[in-house]
């Protein structure tokens, strides 16, 4: 029986691991054809089965000819798309007092340019075909995250583009929507920046008590085919959003504390 993503054409940026990764697989599995980007084309490869459904393409998102490039090369292929989800994202991990500029600005260039890049561009299409346009976002979006300006900057910058957008097309068919997935167990932290821009080559949490990427993927999959605004998709992510709302100079103080207890917390040196 057919699926709701039934040749449909699903865009995903930066799925070689985690939940873009899952995102890709899930699509398929629903019956769309996907097209996926990232930085290095042969680690992306190597992730997939060839299939006639599957389109690998190099882009990074940070650089706006590369973003219409991939979105030109999906159109060429399939004539158009109906699903783009801005996935592609970097994390980071210092205070703002000792971290370099220059990471702050690599995850604006990724996180939000790279989502305002690809919309650009596909967005015609996506419009002629009254697809959907879903951005993955972060509890980080909705309440400023120690040690992770530029990421909740980056977030929040999301976010707003995204509403904003979603406003504009109210009457043309396109649904915007944004996902924040919470903690999932991905590779997103070990990538994530140290305070002089390389990697931090590993996660200060659990990831093994996390939700997994496959049923991240299989509900923002769902979001979507529901159209849903906005998805917060577990318990604390929710508690989080609600009291940061109505009682935010308590949601300092228990933030600072959570991210205080973390292992090698950054806030400790502070």
């Amino acid at each position: 029986m057919d699926s709701f993503f039934t040749n449909k054409v699903v865009v995903v940026t930066g799925g070689s691991s985690g939940i873009g990764k899952a995102l890709v697989d899930e699509a398929l599995i629903s019956g769309a054809r996907v097209a996926v980007c990232a930085r290095n084309l042969d680690k992306l490869k190597g992730m997939f089965t060839p299939s006639d459904n599957l389109l690998c393409l190099q882009a990074d998102v940070s650089k706006e000819d590369d973003c219409r490039h991939f979105i030109e090369a999906v159109t060429a292929a399939w004539g158009g798309l109906d699903v783009l989800i801005n996935n592609a994202g970097i994390s980071m991990r210092a205070l703002f007092a000792d971290v370099n500029l220059s990471v702050l600005r690599e995850l604006m260039d990724i996180n939000f340019w790279g989502a305002v890049y690809c919309t650009k561009y596909a967005l015609p299409s996506v419009r002629s075909r009254k697809g959907v346009i879903a951005g993955i976002s972060s509890i980080a979006g909705y309440r400023g995250l120690p040690a992770r300006t530029g990421y909740s900057a980056s977030k929040f910058a999301l976010q707003g583009f995204l509403e904003a957008l979603r406003t504009e097309l109210l009457h043309t068919g396109v649904h915007v929507m944004w996902v924040s997935p919470g903690f999932t167990s991905s590779n997103i932290r070990n990538v994530a920046r140290s305070s002089d821009g390389s990697a931090q080559a590993e996660t200060p949490l659990d990831e093994s008590k996390l939700m997994s990427a496959e049923e991240c993927a299989q509900r923002i999959l769902i979001g979507i085919e529901n159209r849903k605004r906005t998805i917060v998709m577990t318990r604390q992510g929710k508690l989080a959003v609600w009291v940061n709302k109505f009682f935010p100079s308590l949601a300092d103080k228990l933030v600072y504390k959570h991210f205080l207890n973390e292992p090698d917390s950054p806030l400790r040196e502070s």
